[in-house]
């Protein structure tokens, strides 16, 4: 909802397991630490959405890299992603879903430090 407002691509969670099998993907949870503890898409990084640096993300500016928080309402991950893209980063996605609409469909999580 945000991310479409911000003028940011939207994806689903089940597209986004679809694209974490076919192709390269960076995911990054903008949650709590505490929240990606317990339950995260895997592989996902847990970066600050407001603290992150370019050092964090990927070297090649054309990666993908898809932002996700808590679920349709929270605002951290299309503030993330727009942070990402203003950086200079071209194939940015938020799923709006969060982590809530992910683990919802019975996809995969982590958990865990």
């Amino acid at each position: 909802m945000f991310a479409r407002l911000m003028g940011l691509r939207s994806i689903s969670p089940s597209d986004l397991h679809q694209t974490m099998l076919q192709q390269p993907t960076v995911i990054v949870d903008v949650n709590s630490r505490q929240s990606w503890i317990n339950a995260r898409v895997p592989g996902a990084l847990n970066l600050d959405p407001f603290g992150y640096s370019p050092a964090d993300l990927p070297g090649d500016s054309k990666s993908r890299i898809v932002f996700y928080c808590s679920n349709p309402l929270c605002r951290k991950a299309p503030n993330a992603a727009l942070r990402a893209k203003k950086m200079g980063y071209s194939d940015v996605m938020v799923m709006s879903a969060g982590i809530t609409g992910w683990t919802a469909m019975n996809l995969p999580t982590e958990s865990g430090e």
